[in-house]
C-alpha cells in the first residue's frame, strides 16, 4: 500500500522546481483575491440600489394607501 502512494507523490531532490508552482500558485492566489473583492463591491453597488428601490416602493405604497 505505501508502495502505490508513493507513485503519486514526487518530490525533487533540486528544490528550483517549486518555484514554477511557487508562482503560478502566488498569481492564482492573488487573482482569487482580486476577484472576491470585485464580487463584493458589486454585490454592495447592488445591495445599495436594492435599498433605494425598495425605499421608492414604500414611498409610493404610501402615497397610494392615502388615496
Amino acid at each position: 500500500m505505501t508502495y502505490l502512494l508513493g507513485l503519486f507523490l514526487y518530490f525533487p531532490e533540486d528544490k528550483r522546481e517549486y518555484i514554477p508552482a511557487a508562482i503560478t500558485c502566488t498569481l492564482f492566489l492573488i487573482a482569487a483575491i482580486l476577484t472576491m473583492r470585485l464580487i463584493m463591491k458589486i454585490s454592495k453597488r447592488q445591495e445599495e440600489k436594492a435599498k433605494q428601490f425598495e425605499e421608492r416602493l414604500r414611498k409610493e405604497n404610501v402615497i397610494q394607501d392615502k388615496q
